[in-house]
């Protein structure tokens, strides 16, 4: 990490401390290159907080489960925690990182899903007919958009977050049980 940090640097920790009782390990790690750190959170923050005809739930879904085939702890704990604050359900965060295949999801939200799964295990077997199954269940060409922009999001995060040995904050592990 850059000591000491820039101001807006320390701003946005202290937010993030302030909203989320914790600054995530994530935003640390990115945080040896200030501008890493502002262009990751500036796609997260545009793929995950802004306007989109997906709730924060689904796009929480997708990267739990896209993070679940990738086998990234991190993402799994963090993002399985914020499944759980969503959906008010702890059992369906559990069971979105260990076989969303299992979860209580609407068709809607497996179409959704088997999606992301499928652009990440075989992106090259996408195909119209995967598009068409989404928008028979209601997705617009731009949610399309969307959930492909998440799941490519979560996979290259998953990538980094391997390679550099990134650990979850242990406050994700008991959060919202």
């Amino acid at each position: 990490m850059v000591e000491p940090l820039p101001d807006d640097t320390e701003a946005y920790f202290a937010l993030c401390a302030e909203k989320l009782g914790l600054v995530p390990n994530v935003l640390r790690a990115y945080a040896f290159d200030i501008a890493k750190l502002n262009a990751f959170s500036a796609m997260y923050n545009d793929l995950m907080l802004g306007p989109s005809g997906l709730s924060k739930l689904e796009r929480e879904m997708i990267a739990v489960v896209v993070s679940s085939i990738n086998r990234c702890w991190y993402c799994q704990v963090a993002h399985g925690a914020v499944v759980r604050q969503l959906s008010g359900d702890p059992a369906l965060g559990e069971a979105m990182v260990m076989n969303y295949r299992a979860a209580p999801l609407d068709p809607r939200q497996k179409a959704m899903l088997n999606f992301a799964a499928k652009l990440t295990e075989e992106s090259h077997k996408i195909e119209e007919p995967d598009r068409a199954a989404l928008r028979a269940h209601g997705f617009t060409d731009r949610d399309i958009w969307d959930i492909a922009a998440v799941t490519g999001f979560f996979n290259m995060s998953n990538r980094v977050a391997a390679a550099s040995g990134m650990e979850p904050n242990p406050e994700y592990h008991g959060a919202h049980r």
